[in-house]
């Protein structure tokens, strides 16, 4: 039996958080009860509602907050990056790196948008709509600088985002390649698939070296 932890205060709330996060990962929005979550954290199910108004209110506020951190950290991580070649760089690493963390976030982030009522759904959308704009304008700028070759700006940005996310289905720790590893393997396939034809990932024109 769940050990009972009191009704009151944020050790309460971030109970409630990681345990919600957890029972809508396994079993998904719509079998998770309130009664489940609140004997999972250890509270009487009223009590949950000194907390939160409804499980749609919790829904929403993990998957946004997830959003919120990744637009945070990836502002952090694109930090003093100057050329397009170093930010996009920076963006696949940091990507790569969130989602191997936070594999419960993105599922839910992903796969519950449906759950999510109207008001709710475009509050999350415009907010996934800003993080891949981060990633258009450093394609844009790219192309501006004519170090990127890009057909189509917002099927690039989108394939790029399916591209890296997609490792959330097969990554587990400790397996056969290290975390720089796979940064480094993600990097190529996108730098290769967005530099012209001959140039060097490491930012150079088709026959031009780049500086050491």
């Amino acid at each position: 039996m769940a050990r009972t932890i009191g009704s009151h205060g944020p050790t309460t709330m971030e109970a409630i958080r990681k345990a919600g996060l957890r029972l809508i990962f396994e079993h998904g929005y719509e079998a998770m009860s309130l009664r489940q979550l609140a004997a999972e954290v250890g509270i009487q199910p009223g009590s949950l509602y000194n907390h939160i108004n409804t499980k749609q209110e919790l829904l929403s506020d993990l998957i946004q907050d997830h959003i919120n951190d990744l637009l945070r950290e990836l502002e952090e991580a694109l930090r003093d990056k100057q050329t397009p070649v170093e930010r996009l760089r920076a963006f696949v690493a940091f990507h790569v790196s969130y989602h191997m963390t936070r594999k419960r976030e993105v599922f839910i982030a992903n796969s519950e948008l449906r759950s999510l009522e109207p008001r709710n759904y475009e509050a999350v959308v415009a907010l996934r709509g800003a993080y891949e704009r981060r990633l258009a304008d450093i394609l844009s700028d790219g192309m501006s600088d004519g170090v990127f070759d890009v057909v189509d700006l917002q099927v690039a940005t989108f394939a790029i985002i399916a591209l890296l996310t997609g490792l959330c289905s097969w990554y587990r720790p400790g397996g056969r390649l290290t975390k720089e590893a796979i940064i480094a393997a993600h990097e190529k396939l996108v730098l290769s698939g967005v530099m012209p034809q001959g140039a060097s990932p490491g930012g150079g024109h088709p026959g031009q070296g780049t500086r050491e």
